[in-house]
């Protein structure tokens, strides 16, 4: 079993106070969205949990496991078991997905798998998210469609198997069959249906999720435990999956109007 532990964070970007004492729990076997209006600091909690250099912590514990993830380099953050999925993932010419996924799986697990049995894991994975084989010798996210990157960084949790993931934006620009598809790709991981490879599943019990979202298309699909809005770079509010309902139906303008008043 493993614990995420925000404490007290804040977070500047080029100087400007974006985060401002976000406080979060986020254990094995559960499943949080936040949720919030555009510019309330959720992409930012993402990279600044991942070691991303352009954030800034001013103050705060991110905790996994009670080891200090801001002590940490991007790389030792993977290894100890966090993820990110990225909104926007950069193009890399020259690496093909196939070579970047067995470097990722090799720097994560600690020692190379072997070419046959990385192969029939990979090729495991990529049927389950309907991906073509050759997507496995293009160049990692180039040329990629919207729906191609999401499924690739579903195929990345899958593969690397960590103990809590973030997932930035994951629905942003799918259609409703590719959303489906990666929804049940995030589902697998969490230990819900069935897994991929021959161990039954991916995750489940000893697994997180903290899935940032602006609407609650990706929530029918991916059932949480918590639901966090985000207003103003702080939660100010909390609930079951009955909050994303409210907020499905009446928006997040009150919360906009008095994160404004109180700044």
């Amino acid at each position: 079993m493993s614990t995420l532990e925000i404490r007290d964070l804040h977070v500047a970007v080029d100087g400007k106070q974006i985060l401002n004492g976000v406080e979060l729990t986020v254990r094995s076997g559960k499943t949080h969205a936040i949720m919030g209006p555009n510019g309330s600091g959720k992409s930012t909690l993402a990279y600044a949990i991942a070691g991303h250099p352009k954030y800034t912590v001013t103050s705060g514990r991110v905790l996994l496991d009670g080891e200090d993830l801001l002590e940490m380099s991007v790389d030792e953050r993977a290894r100890a078991g966090l993820f990110l999925a990225m909104q926007y993932p950069v193009e890399v010419p020259g690496v093909s997905v196939s070579n970047f996924l067995r470097s990722a799986v090799t720097a994560v697990r600690g020692e190379a798998p072997k070419l046959r049995e990385f192969t029939k894991e990979l090729k495991a994975g990529m049927d389950a998210l309907a991906i073509d084989p050759a997507f496995a010798q293009r160049n990692l996210n180039e040329g990629f469609s919207g729906g191609e990157k999401k499924r690739h960084e579903i195929l990345q949790l899958e593969l690397l198997k960590p103990k809590i993931a973030v997932l930035d934006e994951t629905d942003s620009g799918l259609d409703v069959d590719a959303l489906r598809v990666v929804s049940e790709g995030i589902n697998r991981f969490r230990g819900v249906g069935e897994g991929v490879g021959e161990d039954g599943g991916t995750g489940g019990k000893d697994t997180g999720v903290l899935l940032i979202t602006h609407y609650t298309r990706i929530l029918r699909y991916v059932k949480p435990d918590f639901v966090h809005v985000f207003a103003g770079g702080r939660i100010v509010e909390e609930g079951g999956p009955e909050l994303a309902d409210r907020l499905e139906a009446e928006g997040y303008e009150r919360y906009a109007q008095a994160a404004k008043a109180s700044a």
